[in-house]
């Protein structure tokens, strides 16, 4: 692998970094999202592939561009939300791992994981990293919606939906 992974994770923290939102620490919050989410990949699994590592700091990858509000509140709504961010979120990252010099092949498996395309449930089933990457934002939504409960913030919660 001839790739810059270190740039690349520096393009995509800098992505991050221009969310307008931001933590009460005053952290922009998709770097912030992004950082925990490579905590958790850190303490999920030992030696994670420099790809999983790429897209699991990239999963929302400047996804406050397109609010949950410009999708309908419906169930429907919600998931043609998702599914249009992820689809999105993974072509914008494939570019960014092309030009650190990711090849083709390892640019394109990024952007897979980050949509999840093999995720399936059950056990010994689909992708084993792409379970990874949604165990570690289940970890980050878990401990995040425990924090808000604690503190107060649980109107956030469903501010998310």
């Amino acid at each position: 692998m001839v790739q810059d992974i270190q740039q690349a994770l520096s393009l995509i923290d800098e992505g991050h970094s221009k969310d307008p939102r931001k933590t009460p620490s005053g952290e922009p919050y998709e770097l912030h999202y992004g950082q925990r989410m490579t905590h958790y990949l850190n303490l999920h699994t030992p030696d994670p592939s420099p790809l999983l590592q790429v897209a699991v700091r990239a999963q929302h990858f400047r996804r406050w561009e397109v609010p949950r509000d410009s999708y309908p509140k419906t169930k429907p709504g919600y998931f043609a939300w998702r599914t249009f961010l992820k689809k999105r979120q993974a072509e914008q990252v494939k570019e960014i791992c092309l030009a650190c010099g990711f090849s083709e092949e390892e640019a394109g498996r990024v952007a897979s994981l980050i949509a999840k395309e093999d995720l399936k449930k059950g056990e010994g089933k689909g992708d084993a990293e792409a379970q990874v990457l949604e165990d570690c934002a289940c970890l980050v939504f878990l401990v995040s919606t425990d924090h808000m409960l604690h503190t107060g913030e649980v109107g956030r919660i469903q501010d998310a939906r």
